[in-house]
């Protein structure tokens, strides 16, 4: 029998994904998988179910009432899941935790398969699912058990969903997760959870503005995977900031999307006075209004706060408004 995967998305950043019938109604699903979304009357009048459709293809039985779903929420995207029937795959924003709803984060094991070491800049580590690969979202992390240590270090993954994943991990002197990595041989089992997060790729109608700070780089490889895959023909412009030279790793990735997906550009920039690199700066220096395309563009930022903070007040300053902005803030753990 046909079924989709539902991506449910709860307001902690658990997400969790169900498989649900081509005929079945996606609250009948979540309660088969042991997920107790918010409900009272499962009849349509309540409105308790209410959920965001972010993305995929539904439909909705008429059994409800206006008082629980007006015409104008469900012009919004606004559904009802104990009315809703999926006709794809599909992502929904719960506006629950995932705690209130008896559910939490998977758990999964890997195996390290690669690391590799850019100088004193970054690691890349790469592992295979143990057993069966986890679901996720292209931007999504995972909390990562440090072998050895009852702690754990939270990252993106730089890969598109699949049995092999991918992670760029900044260099931190001293670092737990540095450390291990500096000697990490293949092989070694690692204890995972997740996937976790809201800053996800979402659907794209509309220009693309991606802006990486640092290893803050490693979602958007993830979703260009994904929009390579896809074969998108949006445009998408990438302005990816470091703060010395060697931290600029990657770009050769960034060269293979390019000849890959024809309206992808990219720009570098290093902060380093010293540096002799063609842009420097921050990425407010670069942040050019032709970017936002008169707003219709969604933004995507991963940076260290420093980062955030300079873009949100920058685009305030200079009343750009996009579409969309998504960020998520990363502070490496020492």
């Amino acid at each position: 029998m046909m079924s989709y995967r539902i991506a449910l998305n709860f307001e902690d950043g658990v997400t969790r994904f169900i498989e649900c019938g081509a005929q079945e109604k996606v609250l009948d699903a979540a309660y088969r998988h042991r997920i107790n979304l918010p409900m009272d009357c499962s009849d349509g009048v309540c409105g308790t179910c209410k959920c965001q459709a972010e993305s995929g293809d539904y439909e909705l039985i008429d059994d409800y009432i206006d008082e629980a779903l007006t015409e104008d929420e469900a012009e919004q995207g606004l559904v009802l899941t104990c009315q809703m029937i999926p006709k794809s795959d599909c992502v929904i924003a719960v506006p629950a935790a995932s705690t209130m709803c008896k559910t939490g984060t998977d758990n999964f094991k890997a195996t390290v398969t690669e690391v590799r070491r850019y100088d004193d800049a970054a690691f890349e580590l790469f592992i295979d699912a143990t057993e069966q690969a986890p679901n996720f979202l292209p931007g999504q992390y995972v909390n990562i058990v440090v072998p050895g240590s009852a702690e754990h270090r939270s990252y993106s993954f730089s890969s598109a969903p699949g049995a092999t994943m991918g992670f760029l991990i900044k260099q931190v002197p001293q670092g737990l997760m540095s450390t291990w990595l500096t000697t990490a041989q293949p092989g070694v089992e690692l204890d995972i959870t997740g996937p976790l997060g809201t800053f996800y790729l979402r659907p794209v109608t509309r220009p693309l503005l991606f802006l990486a700070g640092g290893t803050g780089l490693a979602p958007f490889l993830s979703m260009l995977e994904v929009l390579a895959e896809q074969g998108s023909k949006q445009s998408i412009h990438m302005l990816y900031a470091v703060t010395r030279d060697q931290d600029l790793v990657l770009v050769d990735s960034l060269e293979a999307y390019k000849a890959r997906l024809e309206n992808f550009s990219y720009t570098t920039i290093v902060a380093d006075e010293n540096s002799s690199h063609p842009h420097k700066g921050y990425v407010t220096h670069h942040l050019e209004p032709a970017m936002l395309h008169d707003g219709e563009v969604d933004v995507y930022l991963c940076g260290p706060p420093p980062m955030v903070d300079a873009v949100n007040e920058y685009m305030k300053s200079n009343n750009m408004t996009p579409s969309n902005f998504y960020y998520e803030r990363f502070i490496p753990s020492v």
